[in-house]
């Protein structure tokens, strides 16, 4: 009686140990921003008084001093109209922010920062910068770039190994 031949493994079979680690780097990546963003959100509300999406209206109005309309506040930071707007109502009450007239558009109302908003953007965004360099104190200066470059690859559409080609 003799052995049976090996068999050879087709395509998927090689494939499954690769997106199995492929599977494995999503999870990881899910858990480091779930940790760092947990972490970040209970240190707004402790050390500032603030939410992380306060954070992020106030970060969006800090880069445009003219401000923004609802709608491409909205967008920017891809939620509804209707999220936004409770945020904005609450910041404008603090004096945070200002709400202006559309010159040509009644219904439209457009968003900017006071200079008290200003201020308290910049105290925050420099908290934040520190806080993160903290929390990602464990990777080495020399390993950011590649890693950086590798997260960008990341985000296109992984079909696309071949450049589009």
């Amino acid at each position: 009686m003799s052995a049976p031949e090996p068999r050879t493994p087709d395509r998927a079979e090689e494939a499954a140990p690769v997106s199995k680690q492929r599977l494995r780097l999503w999870l990881r990546m899910l858990e480091a921003t779930r940790a760092i963003e947990a972490r970040l959100r209970d240190e707004l509300r402790t050390e500032h008084d603030s939410t992380l999406p306060r954070f992020d209206v106030l970060a969006a109005l800090y880069r445009r001093p003219d401000g923004l309309r609802m709608s491409e506040l909205s967008a920017m930071l891809k939620v509804s109209n209707g999220n936004v707007t409770g945020i904005v109502e609450r910041l404008a009450g603090e004096g945070y922010l200002e709400r202006l007239p559309v010159e040509g558009d009644r219904r439209a109302m457009r968003v900017r920062l006071t200079e008290a908003g200003r201020a308290r953007f910049a105290g925050m965004a420099a908290w934040h910068e520190a806080r993160v360099d903290d929390l990602l104190g464990n990777i080495d200066a020399e390993e950011l770039d590649p890693a950086i470059a590798l997260l960008a690859r990341i985000g296109r559409d992984g079909n696309d190994r071949d450049g589009g080609a």
